[in-house]
């Protein structure tokens, strides 16, 4: 069975930092990519950031250079390390793999910048 838990969001100044992890449980870790979307008020669901089960990234263009995904296999986690944060990535970020064409989702973590 698959689970996804997001924890460490909160309310930061803009500016500021703040890391969001993502606990897995479940024996795909590993060979599975793993994804952080996140969701404003009002907004669709947007894809934030990527890993691949090898470790290679990518990101949204309106958070290269501010935010970075790391993983730890080991310990079946997943972060999302946020500097430079603005108002406008106030949302909840949720985590995401997908596994034989299934979508599967953590309940999220709420994320508050305020200006």
């Amino acid at each position: 069975q698959v689970q996804l838990v997001e924890s460490g969001g909160g309310l930061v100044q803009a500016g500021g930092s703040l890391r969001l992890s993502c606990a897995a449980s479940g024996s795909f870790f590993s060979i599975s990519d793993m994804r952080w979307y996140r969701q404003a008020t009002g907004k669709q669901r947007e894809l934030v950031a990527a890993i691949t089960s090898s470790g290679s990234t990518n990101y949204a263009d309106s958070v290269k250079g501010r935010f970075t995904v790391s993983r730890d296999n080991a310990r079946k986690m997943v972060y999302l390390q946020m500097n430079s944060l603005k108002p406008e990535d106030t949302a909840v970020y949720y985590c995401n793999t997908v596994l034989v064409g299934k979508g599967f989702w953590g309940q999220g973590t709420q994320v508050t910048v305020s200006a």
